[in-house]
């Protein structure tokens, strides 16, 4: 038997950073496959009866397995989704993802790169909010509830920010029309206020929905498109135009400059929120080692 105290020391923390590393494997993994087929099966929804139901279904269906997976793998309490103040931030965020899309689309109609054309159809937007329940908030449970807080309870905020911005962006390459400027365009516009939101606030619910408001409106309301997808019926029918720099051209209005000035200007209200709530987490945390 080795008897050698600096051995006995130093062994379990090795097994422990090894278990914990694939503990976050899991975590990660484990939530990209399900936001790939729970946004795969969002985006083939065009009936809005059963957009409205299977897209808010899939949503819950995606809390309920976080919820879960924190329980079981993080050892801890899902407290980023606690009810006590989910409908207020959840409304909070769903006017401010409206007010930020309407502000957008405001200038570039002044600018002469967006013009409505006609009236659509209230079965289209109901589709599209359908579907968009589904996507933001696998979205923001993958990118903000897991990779935003697994770096940001181990390496402080301000490596959460730029990673799961970074990630946020690089993911939507993969869209039809995509674009480096508009990977770039969505990770400073969305990727780091989204997780200015979550940083502010210590919850899901207003980066939920924020996201959900942004797309609802881009998509469902002002009948333009969203990180390059293919247009969907609408509440009405519009025609962008102008140089791509203004209106983003087939990535639509996120890879316009105008919306990643309008949103910079969300991000810093929010991360001035954070500062003065003492939500900032600089550096690396002293943590329990069995945590993640």
């Amino acid at each position: 038997m080795n008897t050698n105290p600096q051995t006995t020391l130093t062994t379990p923390p090795r097994g422990i950073l090894s278990r914990r590393w694939a503990q976050v494997t899991v975590m990660v993994v484990g939530f990209a496959i399900v936001m790939i087929v729970s946004n795969s099966i969002a985006s083939a929804l065009e009936n809005p009866v059963a957009a409205l139901l299977i897209g808010q279904l899939l949503a819950v269906l995606m809390l309920w397995l976080y919820r879960f997976a924190v329980h079981r793998v993080e050892r801890r309490p899902a407290a980023e989704l606690a009810p006590r103040r989910a409908a207020r931030l959840l409304l909070i965020g769903l006017a401010g993802g409206l007010l930020l899309s309407a502000a957008t689309i405001a200038v570039l109609a002044v600018f002469g790169g967006y013009r409505i054309t006609g009236w659509g159809s209230i079965s289209g937007a109901l589709s599209v909010f359908g579907m968009m329940c589904a996507i933001a908030v696998a979205e923001e449970v993958l990118f903000r509830g897991v990779i935003f807080g697994l770096v940001q309870r181990r390496w402080g905020t301000w490596l959460a920010l730029a990673v799961s911005a970074i990630l946020f962006g690089l993911v939507h390459l993969v869209n039809p029309g995509a674009t480096l400027w508009g990977a770039v365009a969505i990770a400073v516009e969305a990727g780091i206020m989204l997780g200015a939101a979550y940083a502010a606030t210590g919850s899901l619910w207003l980066p939920i929905g924020l996201h959900l408001g942004w797309n609802v409106a881009t998509v469902g309301i002002f009948g333009t498109v969203t990180s390059g997808s293919e247009a969907r019926d609408a509440l009405v029918t519009a025609h962008t135009s102008g140089p791509g720099w203004l209106t983003g051209g087939h990535f639509g209005p996120e890879a316009s400059i105008v919306a990643v000035i309008v949103c910079s200007i969300a991000t810093a209200v929010l991360l001035r929120v954070a500062h003065r709530r003492g939500r900032i987490l600089v550096g690396r945390r002293r943590q329990d080692p069995s945590a993640l």
